[in-house]
């Protein structure tokens, strides 16, 4: 998965590579650098 650091806060649903049910992405950076990371799943 690649993180996209020039943001200091997003978060969007991503389909899992191994069971494709969706997955809740929240990711908070500083300086570039990923200080919180967060995978919950929403599965249907």
């Amino acid at each position: 998965m690649l993180i996209d650091v020039s943001q200091t806060k997003q978060s969007y649903i991503e389909d899992c590579e191994t069971c494709c049910n969706p997955i809740q992405i929240t990711v908070h950076t500083k300086n570039r650098e990923v200080i919180n990371f967060e995978a919950v799943s929403i599965g249907q």
